[in-house]
């Protein structure tokens, strides 16, 4: 069965389980589960689990939120049944209901991917409840899991097909008719091969319209498409775009609601415009990189067309799929919704900053739909993109974009439908969750408040949130409004007035805090799910960033987050004219992954053209239009002279030289006018060379040489190149630029690369190439070239200041090259730009720029050179220029206060990383020091940005300050630092920010946290008098955090116990054999002594350590600790062999002077009636103790009654056992690290243990105050101990079946160190639940040989033995333990008997031990008491109520017992432990009970050991007599028809029907009487104790061992009736129960059906030995129970040796009474005698005689008749003739 659940947001359902895959064991069958997905479940806000339940067991899965839900993942259920209260407030979405036989009898015992319909238990009319995708298996003994193949195309999955219908869930077949109308704004898909030829040949192109589109629809596995006779038939046809409609947005199954069921609809949908984004539109001839783009996988980077389509729903009987035109009048009805309005889109770029890789100019561009895309030539050239810059260094880690007060502007219009019904109602709700985020949190602090005044002060929040969303604008009444917009107005009205009247009933309610809380989380659920629009017509806002004509980065704003409402502002988007900061994203690159392309702050505003003026209100600074021209010229090597002589490219030009552009060309837009002349203006953006914001650089130039193979070098004609080969200056002839200083006196040889002494490099020219491809360091005969790279350093000089000069000429050597401002001779090409500055004709202010469109004169056609007709109207190159102008910015200063990281992922092989934080703020950024060898770095440092300037209103800049970005970087001597994580912050404007954690990551992937805080200062003066005091310098130039920012530190005091290390394993192939501890924390560190051979003793010589450090007073800033285990090798070599770091220290903070309290625990004594001191029976063992202490009484006997001691049962490990703390009271084990973090999913790898242990407290501030006193006193011996070692394996269960029957043969394997103990030849087979009732004694020496590991093995005859599953015990851990864990305390103390003392030293011992411990007074002794921590343990109070025992020892010893088991010390018991198997480490493989005992060989021998052998069955005989049988149903009829059965008896012991044994039988019982006499004797193994017998037997015939089943005593005995012809029939049974029998009666009468209701006659036949009497047999007739007869018996239970000495034979007890049956009992068949006697004479006598009369009678008559005389025969014959005659004469 699968329940689909849903939990409410309120419940706050734990989740028990971590994965979906479900394993059901059943009857030696396993169910597998695996779920993978569910859809369309109802509900909003829903938080699903599946829950699988089979024969009582149930499991279920991960939480899952949203409708859709995923829960495919690679993990196993872990936890059994389910607790119920974790499932008080869930309820049941659906249902689905199969039997397990269905998946047996399938293919493969499974089915696999199916689609499982959901149903209401309850009403299975409703429908379906949603679909959830599992695969299931049923797997017998021997089977194998089938392999689940994937499907290759989910969205092809043919579902309708693929779907379990529940019986009796009836459904109705649904028609989707979806019309698609047309296509918009689609790219070119075709190469223009046939169109060029066309064009040449002077016919049309249609170049524009190279595509051949069709449309493909894909519903639950079916395909519809409409056909083309335009496809491409020589390749495969290509996907222009993919659009998905989720049925959950735009269809409701109703329900959801309380307030109303009725909310409900099928799925409806437009008609409406849907957009397709995939890859960028540009056509190339080859393959798109980013194709799976317009599939739908990923964000789609570009928008590339829309479709309009309507979709309508109607429930049919008849489901028929067809494709047709769509009628003439719905294409006229659809026209209404094809109204567009103009949009105007205003975009102010701010800053680019954090820009990397950067080698060619930048350009922004913004564009909706295609409108804006400057490399498409459907719409008009707008003002889309900015103006070429080129990126300046920031002087630390990246490069930003010098815009300084000049910020571009894009500006671009263009024409959707307007959906302002839909947009304003999705920013309400939009921004009601946001308030909801905002208000919604509580500081948790405020702990003292009542829980009321918080909930109401949620409930405020709430409310505000609420109140503002009325009224939702009615849709009904607009005439563009669809079905849908109807459909969702209705229900998300409804869902808000039911929000807000829950708030005001929370606002009179007492409400508990979390509830609350819970609530606003279900709110705020509702609110994002009812603002998604699924009729968003409106495309997004795509940025993209430009190098040259290359597409590097994008980010997608949607349109409605930007949109201008005039219906308010609560109507517009949450950034409608704000300023916000965007981060790009590579096409299909990670998101927040190690490279961003850049980081824009730009602002954004889109409306409708009529409420253009309003964006008036958003604008900041002076926008000023321009039109520009570059003027070119060049210079001939001749002539020397710049003109435009021999010139190739036009003399005015755009700035790619590649469209002509005169002056006298341009025309001012609409609106607009020339405000002064032409004037010469540089572009200071793309003038910066690549010194640019660095304070030094290096000047490099390439000394190049040439030769023949074999011949002499020389120089080459271009002797000086650059890296590139391509030609420079000789290297005396470069001149320092203006504002620098040579730093170096002369030009030096580089040979810090792969050169030779000399610097040179050589290579081989191969032609065609005129430059070797690669270089190397040694000089080869063959080699044709050479070169050598010099260097010289040159400084900034700030004393000097950069001048232009000239007439704003930019040079460069060749076109297309970088240009600067001061002419090189080298240089032949100059240009300069012409600007005209336009203005508006009205003062409309800012919004006066949307009237710029097109190009400034619109097409103009000039006729060049050569004739041809060249148009300015390409790619809409004279499309003015607008720049936002600020006069002045704001001046602020930025300190970033770094204190510490923690968690970072390690980055080097030693298992550290050298991290540094990069910090970048705007255009600038810097960088801490690097923390060497951590990933806890504590940089304490404060990084300051001086000066600032952010431009806009400070109002604007203190309510969205820009982000700032710290970026963690690993530290690498060689190669690239490695990046580790990033994280956003905002800055605070707030003095003295609170330190926070700030979460790193790296893409998806938690790395780490930051403790930072970042404070935002103002300027309001040009001096420093407005700042605060600088902090202090830890170095020059290094700023620390201040005090006032950097936590509240105190002395504090960390003890180490350094007690040693284990299981070490080597580093770089060599073993670690001197280690030594390192401990660093809060700056502080302290090192152990080296342990000189960790073979012979792996503790530390001295093993306290103390250090005082300065520890923040909250526990929030505590540093980690670090422990780093080095191995001090030969020649000083000390690696890092491993580390581990502890993240929390609160369990480590102590008390220094609290005394150490101890649990006071009360025993449970079982509870028993005192009784006389007894004779023990000989059954009596450890396992009636095991059986009593698990309240197992049938098995315990009177175990209990006697007052023994029981022992406590541990359902888990010792270890998880919460009251002793893990045994870790002593010393923990922290496990050590080694190695680089490769990935998120794989474990670091553990090299090692450490056991030690830490105490932390507070030091006094005042140095004379005396120190608190040491924590770690009175420590254990440091030396190897040898142990004698006690491993008791008591049982197994749930162990995972192993052979194909289903079952497994275990046998248990237990080693220690390199001494293991193999028990294969006693494996018990054919078992899942195995006794082993073992116990194995070894020895080892502690700590070198610590971990016990208890392994379970299958036995195989043939093959190798497969390992079931292990566990591992640590035994030092138990050894020094304060718990007493070596050897568990019994209840009482007891020299002899069951129960004798095991332990090495007495009672009293381990008290004194206990104390001395402790540093506590040892006990006091008197008579009858002991004093103990004031505590007073009398012997009354011990012995009261107790029989007694005749095995106590003296009373001291009870006494110093009894005071210890009030201690906390841990009691005799058995624990049950999880076996795992390495192959699957995380899954179960059963669970063995056990107990380990150790005793240290210092202390003496041990007490005798526990005798757990299992118990044996004994060998008992059971003697039936049968007496007689009365009442017996008469089955058969005899010949004579009279009622009679042949009554014979049958019996057998339950387990034993080989052995069924059966009376002679008593023929022709006519009263239903039988007598018998007859003896049965049935041999059977009985365990007294338990009251089962023991059966083995093979399962098969081919079975090498038998199997052991235990089965209760009891006997069959059936009545049958005996054919000779036919098979013997039925006739009654009784069934007894040898434990519990019913006690006979006397006589037959009083036998009747009432005694089998009796309770009360019950004995037991091993206690009464003999029962004699009458039991009735019972037959079942019509339904109903009645007598088949009585049974007179005699029942006897004897001994084995007693069944010798008297023994007894089976058959006829003819030595007891002779069976005297009556004369009629015989076979008729061999007795014809006593037949024709008792059957038919006794019979048939009285018919006999009279038939013997008659026949006399008649014989006498005949004989009469014969004799009569002959002469009366003749007259009367002559008479006869004579009448005959007469007769004949009256005939004639």
């Amino acid at each position: 069965m699968f329940s689909f659940w849903g939990t409410d947001s309120a419940s706050g359902v734990p989740e028990d389980v971590d994965g979906n895959l479900l394993l059901l064991q059943l009857c030696g069958f396993q169910i597998r589960v695996r779920v993978i997905e569910g859809r369309q479940l109802p509900g909003v806000n829903i938080k699903s689990v599946v829950k699988v339940t089979a024969a009582g067991q149930t499991k279920r899965t991960r939480i899952r939120k949203g409708n859709c839900p995923v829960f495919d993942e690679v993990r196993r259920l872990c936890s059994g049944v389910v607790d119920s209260r974790s499932l008080r407030t869930d309820s049941v979405l659906g249902e689905f209901r199969v039997r397990a036989t269905f998946h047996f009898t399938s293919m493969g015992h499974a089915f696999l991917r199916k689609w499982l319909l959901l149903s209401d238990p309850e009403d299975f009319s409703a429908g379906a409840k949603g679909y959830l995708k599992v695969s299931l298996y049923v797997l017998g003994p021997g089977d194998e899991a089938p392999v689940e193949r994937k499907e290759t195309a989910e969205e092809k999955e043919d579902i309708e097909g693929n779907v379990l219908r529940a019986t009796g869930v009836s459904l109705r077949g649904a028609h989707f008719s979806l019309k698609v109308y047309r296509a918009e704004d689609l790219p070119q898909m075709d190469d223009a091969v046939l169109d060029s030829v066309k064009q040449i040949f002077g016919f049309d192109s249609s170049k524009k319209n190279l595509v051949d589109p069709f449309v493909e629809v894909n519903f639950a596995g079916k395909m519809v498409s409409r056909p083309s006779c335009s496809r491409d038939r020589v390749t495969h046809n290509d996907i222009i775009g993919t659009i998905h409609l989720c049925m959950s947005k735009i269809s409701a199954p109703g329900g959801e609601l309380e307030v109303d069921d009725a909310l409900g609809f099928l799925p409806t949908f437009g008609p409406c415009y849907v957009n397709l984004y995939g890859s960028p539109r540009e056509f190339t001839g080859f393959p798109d990189p980013y194709e799976e783009l317009n599939l739908g996988k990923g964000e789609g980077v570009a928008y590339r067309g829309r479709l309009l389509v309507e979709l309508e729903t109607k429930l049919v009987d008849h489901v028929e799929q067809k494709v047709g035109d769509i009628p003439p009048d719905d294409i006229l009805l659809v026209e209404k919704y094809l109204r567009r309005r103009k949009y105007s889109l205003f975009a102010a770029f701010y800053s680019a900053t954090m820009l990397q890789n950067v080698d060619d100019a930048i350009q922004f561009e913004v564009s909706v739909g295609n409108y804006g895309n400057k490399f498409d030539s459907t719409c008009l050239p707008l003002a889309s993109t900015t103006q070429y810059s080129r990126a300046v260094f920031d002087g630390c880690q990246y490069y930003y974009l010098p815009w300084g007060n000049v910020k571009p502007v894009v500006v671009l219009s263009s024409y959707w439908e307007d959906i302002s019904h839909r947009t304003d109602v999705r920013n309400r709700l939009c921004g009601a969750a946001d308030r909801l985020v905002s208000n919604r949190g509580i500081p948790t602090g405020h702990t003292s408040q009542p829980a009321n005044r918080l909930a109401g002060e949620a409930w405020l929040a709430l409310f505000r949130a609420g109140a503002t969303l009325f009224p939702l604008v009615d849709v009904t009444q607009k005439p563009t409004s669809t079905h849908l917009d109807k459909f969702l107005y209705r229900f998300r009205s409804t869902n808000l007035n039911q929000i807000v009247e829950a708030a005001l009933r929370l606002k009179h309610e007492d409400s508990d805090l979390q509830m609350v809380l819970d609530q606003a989380e279900d709110w705020l659920s509702r609110l994002k799910s009812m603002a998604e629009e699924p009729q968003n017509s409106l495309p997004d806002v795509v940025i993209w960033m430009l190098q040259g004509d290359r597409r590097v980065a994008y980010a997608r704003v949607p349109a409605h987050e930007v949109l201008f409402s005039r219906s308010g502002a609560s109507c517009c988007g949450k950034n409608c004219g704000k300023l916000q900061t965007i981060f790009l994203k590579c096409p299909q690159g990670e998101v927040m992954g190690p490279r961003i392309p850049a980081q824009i702050r730009v602002q954004l505003w889109l409306g409708l053209a009529v409420d253009e003026k309003e964006f008036n209100k958003s604008a900041e600074g002076r926008l000023s239009v321009f039109a520009e021209t570059y003027e070119n010229q060049t210079k001939l090597a001749l002539v020397g002279n710049w003109g435009t002589t021999g010139l190739t490219y036009p003399k005015y030009s755009d700035v790619t030289g590649k469209i002509k552009l005169p002056k006298d060309s341009f025309r001012p837009s609409t609106g607009w006018a020339w405000a002064g002349d032409w004037f010469v203006s540089p572009e200071k953006t793309l003038l910066y060379d690549v010194d640019a914001g660095h304070m030094s650089f290096v000047e490099e130039v390439f000394e190049n040489q040439v030769r023949l193979p074999g011949g002499q070098w020389i120089h080459m004609a271009e002797a000086y190149t650059d890296v590139n080969g391509e030609k420079v200056l000789c290297k005396d002839e470069i001149e320092c630029p203006m504002g620098w200083k040579w730093e170096d006196v002369e030009w030096d040889t580089d040979l810090n690369r792969a050169v030779d002494e000399r610097g040179w490099e050589y290579g081989l020219t191969i032609p065609p190439d005129h430059r070797p491809k690669s270089w190397v360091p040694a000089e080869k005969m063959y080699h044709t070239n050479r070169r050598r790279r010099w260097v010289r350093l040159r400084r900034r000089d700030l004393a000097q200041r950069e001048e232009l000069e000239g007439e704003g000429w930019e040079y460069a050597s060749l076109f297309g090259w970088k240009f600067h401002l001061k002419y090189c001779k080298t240089d032949s090409f100059r240009r300069r730009r012409w600007r005209r500055r336009m203005e508006p004709l009205e003062q409309t202010g800012a919004a006066a720029v949307f009237a710029l469109e097109g190009a400034l004169g619109g097409v103009t056609d000039d006729k060049s050179d050569d004739g041809k007709s060249v148009s300015t109207f390409n790619f809409g190159v004279n499309r003015p220029t607008i720049s936002c102008i600020f006069d002045y910015g704001n001046r602020y200063h930025l300190r970033c206060y770094i204190y510490q990281a923690r968690d970072l992922i390690a980055m080097d092989k030693d298992s550290f990383s050298d991290p540094y934080a990069t910090v970048s703020f705007l255009h600038q950024s810097q960088k801490t020091v690097v923390a060497k060898n951590t990933l806890n770095p504590t940089w304490d440092q404060t990084l300051i940005f001086h000066e600032i300037e952010i431009h806009g209103a400070p109002q604007n800049v203190a309510d969205s300050p820009p982000n700032i970005v710290v970026e963690i970087y690993d530290h690498d001597t060689y190669g690239a630092d490695e990046f580790m994580g990033r994280c956003i912050c905002k800055p605070s404007l707030n003095h003295k920010p609170r330190l926070s954690w700030h979460p790193i990551s790296s893409g998806s992937r938690g790395t780490g946290e930051l403790l930072a805080a970042f404070e935002l200062i103002q300027r309001e003066k040009s001096e420093d008098s407005d700042l605060p005091y600088p902090p202090p310098q830890r170095e020059p130039n290094i700023f620390m955090v201040p005090q006032g920012i950097k936590p509240v530190l105190q002395r504090t005091a960390i003890e180490i116990l350094a007690w040693g290390l284990r299981n070490l394993k080597s580093y770089q192939l060599a073993s670690v054999t001197s280690p030594s501890l390192l401990v660093e924390c809060g700056g502080q560190m302290v090192q152990s002594c080296v342990i000189k051979n960790l073979k012979k003793n792996p503790n530390f010589d001295i093993s306290v350590l103390f250090m005082e450090v300065n520890l923040p007073r909250e526990d929030l800033y505590c540093p980690p600790i670090i422990i780093k285990v080095i191995d001090n090798r030969p020649f000083g070599r000390k690696p890092v062999v491993g580390q581990c770091t502890i993240r929390s220290l609160e369990a480590f903070f102590c008390d220094p002077y609290k005394e150490e309290v101890v649990p006071i625990l009360s025993l449970h004594a079982s509870p028993c009636k005192p009784r006389a001191t007894q004779v023990e029976e000989e059954f009596i063992d450890w396992w009636s103790k095991f059986y009593a202490s698990t309240g197992d009484r049938e098995k315990c006997g009177s175990y209990l009654e006697k007052g023994f001691d029981t022992l406590k049962v541990y359902e888990t490990e010792l270890e998880s056992v919460e009251d002793f703390g893990g045994l870790s009271d002593f010393c923990n084990t922290f496990k050590l690290y080694r190695g680089k973090t490769q990935d998120s999913n794989e474990d670091p790898t553990i090299v090692g243990e450490f056991k030690g242990a830490f105490k932390i407290y507070p030091l006094p501030d005042d140095p004379t105050v005396a120190v608190p006193p040491r924590q770690f006193h009175q420590l254990p011996a440091r030396g190897p101990q040898e142990c004698l070692v006690r491993v008791y394996i008591i049982r197994a269960f749930d162990l995972q079946p192993k052979d194909s029957n289903g079952k497994c043969d275990p046998y248990v394997k237990i080693s220690v160190g390199k001494k293991s103990i193999n028990d294969q030849d006693h494996y018990l087979p054919c078992t899942l639940e195995p006794v082993f009732g073992k116990m194995f004694e070894l020895t080892c020496i502690l700590p070198l040989e610590k971990d016990l590991k208890v392994t379970l093995y299958d036995y195989d005859l043939l093959s190798k033995d497969e390992k079931i599953g292990e566990t591992t015990l640590d035994l030092e851990n138990r050894f020094l333990s304060r718990f007493g864990s070596r050897c568990g305390l019994p209840q009482t103390y007891c020299i002899s008997g069951p129960n004798q003392w095991r332990d090495q030293l007495r009672p009293s011992q381990l008290l004194h031990l206990f104390a001395l411990q402790r540093n506590w007074k040892p006990p006091v002794y008197k008579p009858d008491r002991i004093i103990f921590r004031d505590q007073i343990y009398r012997l009354p109070d011990l012995d009261d109520g107790k029989p007694p025992n005749p095995h106590l020892g003296p009373p001291e010893e009870r006494l110093a017992l009894y005071a210890l088991q009030k201690q906390g010390l841990v009691p005799e018991h058995v624990e049950t432990r999880r076996l795992y198997s390495p192959l699957q480490p995380d899954i179960e493989q059963g669970k063995i009970q056990m107990w380990v005992d150790v005793f240290p060989k210092s202390l003496g021998p041990p007490g005798p050991p526990f005798n757990v052998t299992p118990r044996k069955a004994k060998r008992f005989y059971l003697r039936c007599i049968i007496w007689n049988a009365k009442d017996v149903i008469l089955d058969d009829l005899s010949i004579t028809g009279e009622k009679m059965s042949d009554i014979y008896v049958k019996g057998w012991l339950v387990g034993y029907e080989e052995n069924k044994q059966k009376t002679d039988v008593h023929y022709r019982s006519m009263g239903g009487e039988g007598n018998f006499n007859w003896r049965f004797v049935f041999p059977f193994d009985y365990l007294p104790a338990e009251q089962v017998c023991c059966v083995s037997k093979k399962e098969h015939f081919w079975s090498l061992d038998k199997t052991e089943n235990k089965v209760r005593p009891q006997l069959v005995l059936q009545i049958w009736d005996n054919d000779k012809f036919s098979f013997d029939d039925y006739l009654g049974s009784i069934q007894l129960d040898l434990n519990h029998m019913l006690k006979p009666v006397k006589t037959a009468e009083k036998c009747t059906l009432d005694l089998l209701d009796s309770a009360e006659r019950v004995v037991s036949l091993f206690e009464q030995k003999t029962v004699k009497g009458w039991w009735p047999c019972v037959a079942e007739e019509n339904g109903e129970k009645t007598i088949g007869g009585k049974l007179e018996m005699t029942l006897e239970i004897i001994s084995e040796q007693e069944h010798d000495e008297r023994p007894g034979f089976l058959g006829l007890a003819v030595s007891l009474f002779v069976c005297r049956r009556p004369e009629t009992s015989f076979l008729w068949f061999t007795s014809p005698y006593k037949t024709l006697k008792y059957i038919l004479w006794r019979r048939f006598k009285w018919v006999f005689l009279v038939f013997l009369l008659i026949f006399i009678v008649l014989l006498f008559l005949g004989i009469f008749i014969y004799a009569f005389p002959v002469r009366t025969t003749g007259s009367w014959l002559d008479g006869e003739m004579h009448t005959h005659s007469m007769s004949k004469v009256i005939e004639s």
